[in-house]
């Protein structure tokens, strides 16, 4: 609320204060009354309520938030120009010494020096000027057509009328010129017809570009430049058209492409539904992707890429035109190596564009009766087949004899030849032959199997268990190894070969034991490592 400005207040009376605020707040208690007899609300902030200290407000008011250095002899005359006031017969004492006035000093004098001044002449007393003051406000001052007289506005449309008139009038004889020149001449009707279509037409680019240099004269806009006002003379002209349609007015719909008032810019397409062949403006992201903005975009990337790789400090908002240096030097040297490699290309492989040959006639003079429509963007409509697209690998290229691809077979989880039904890739094709061999080769198998079951089931041996030489050998096969003698041996083995790592563990009086047994030899077998074993390093490590 509004207050004065009060000295120092005790926290009772603050508090009285704070609780008198809130009542008027909720409406228990009547609204502060200021110098006027107006009503203040309650709800101000007290940091726009409160007057400043300076001027020493006795009462609550909102006097210092209004607008109360107003002048009210403000008004919207001006200088009369060129007015006087009053005219001596004699020199008077503080006048000008040139031409006599009381209005201004020897100085400030705009009349001609005179030989001898007024002063000691008493003849041709200058009148006195009329000095009137004003006190104008912000926007009066700021006024840049205060003063000005409109009638001076007539002459200027008088001259613009006189200027139009005798345009029009020299149009006109000229017209009428040209008209009694044909019917001097005894022309064709037809030539006539087509030289007074051409006239006319003549005559109406004659009026346009009149009307046309009218608009220019009007758009013309003068800049002092170079002057004691500063700048130079120069022409500036609005190049926009003012017939084309602003982009925020192509679509009003509120959730259509966004415009930025600030930047002027629309990002997206605000008609992406229509016709692409009608519309002129599809958004500004189109103009990102094309003409200079590419170059500029390929320049930022290998700024970039140079700081990333470390190979130069490169910084393109403070240095663009070394960067700009730098990527020429590098689109020059892609370019040489390009050439380089193409150059070597060429002379190990040849050039078959650059070999002269003769093209035959049927294609030079060929012609097709296919009908094939096209818009106005070029793009085909209708009448051209889409031809079915092609692999980047080889297609239908046999190896090997074979006359089938890889992968063209499938038996077993396995690829294969269909020609000769092979799993091996890059295989020599065998053809029929090899399919037949590979099939008498599983029905050998096959028999072998069968064979070998039929006689396992048939033979009746010991209850014990067999346990035959691992990797086979010399042993016959009735030999019966018993289980703990075997264990034993495996035991005996393993120590062995933990002394032959490891000499200190071995003693000095060795008993060598010459006799053998079966079990012992199996187990010798069994520890052996074999070069052959796929699992022999397995073994070792253990």
């Amino acid at each position: 609320m509004a207050t004065a400005s009060v000295g120092f207040k005790s926290r009772e009376e603050h508090r009285k204060q704070q609780e008198l605020e809130e009542a008027r707040k909720a409406g228990l208690a009547p609204a502060e009354m200021d110098e006027e007899g107006k009503e203040i609300n309650p709800h101000i902030p007290q940091y726009m309520s409160s007057a400043p200290w300076y001027l020493n407000a006795d009462k609550p008011s909102l006097k210092h938030q209004r607008k109360w250095k107003v002048d009210p002899n403000y008004t919207k005359s001006w200088y009369d120009r060129g007015a006087k006031t009053f005219q001596a017969d004699k020199y008077r004492k503080g006048a000008c010494e040139n031409c006599g006035a009381m209005t201004h000093k020897t100085k400030l004098c705009t009349e001609r020096p005179r030989k001898i001044g007024a002063k000691w002449t008493n003849k041709n007393i200058a009148p006195d000027e009329k000095i009137e003051t004003f006190d104008l406000d912000y926007d009066g001052k700021r006024d840049r057509w205060n003063g000005y007289d409109t009638a001076k506005y007539a002459e200027v449309i008088k001259r613009y009328e006189a200027r139009d008139e005798a345009r029009r009038n020299f149009l006109k004889e000229q017209q009428l010129k040209k008209l009694e020149k044909k019917r001097n001449k005894k022309i064709d009707e037809e030539e006539s017809s087509d030289a007074d279509e051409e006239e006319e037409d003549a005559l109406k680019h004659d009026e346009a570009k009149a009307d046309e240099s009218k608009q220019m004269d009007f758009s013309k806009v003068e800049k002092r430049v170079r002057t004691t006002g500063g700048g130079s003379t120069g022409t500036v002209r609005n190049l926009r058209i003012r017939e084309d349609t602003a982009k925020y007015l192509l679509n009003l719909d509120v959730n259509s492409a966004y415009y930025d008032p600030k930047t002027r810019s629309m990002r997206e397409d605000p008609l992406p539904n229509a016709d692409p062949n009608e519309k002129f403006y599809a958004g500004d992201n189109q103009y990102r992707m094309s003409g200079e903005a590419l170059e500029f975009k390929k320049l930022n990337i290998h700024a970039l890429q140079l700081s990333e790789k470390g190979q130069e400090e490169v910084i393109m908002q403070a240095a663009p035109s070394q960067a700009e240096l730098l990527f020429k030097k590098y689109k020059e040297a892609k370019e040489k190596l390009k050439k380089q490699i193409q150059e070597t290309i060429m002379e190990k492989y040849g050039n078959a564009a650059a070999s002269v040959e003769e093209i035959p006639k049927e294609l030079l003079f060929g012609q097709s009766e296919r009908e094939v429509e096209y818009d106005r963007c070029g793009r085909v409509i209708k009448g051209m087949e889409l031809s079915v697209p092609k692999s980047k690998y080889e297609e239908d290229v046999y190896i090997n004899n074979h006359t089938s691809v890889w992968g063209s077979w499938w038996k077993d989880q396995q690829w294969g030849y269909k020609c000769c039904q092979q799993t091996i890739k890059n295989s020599y094709c065998t053809g029929v032959a090899g399919i037949e061999a590979a099939e008498e080769a599983a029905d050998l198998i096959r028999t072998n199997v069968e064979r070998h079951a039929a006689a396992s089931n048939d033979r009746s041996g010991p209850v014990e268990e067999k346990r035959f030489v691992t990797w086979g050998s010399d042993t016959p096969e009735d030999l019966v190894l018993d289980r703990e003698k075997l264990a034993e041996a495996l035991k005996k083995e393993d120590e062995r070969k933990k002394e032959e790592k490891d000499e200190r563990k071995r003693k000095y009086n060795v008993q060598w034991n010459d006799q053998v047994t079966p079990e012992q030899m199996e187990a010798y077998r069994m520890k052996r490592i074999h070069e052959d074993d796929p699992m022999k390093n397995l073994q070792a490590l253990e």
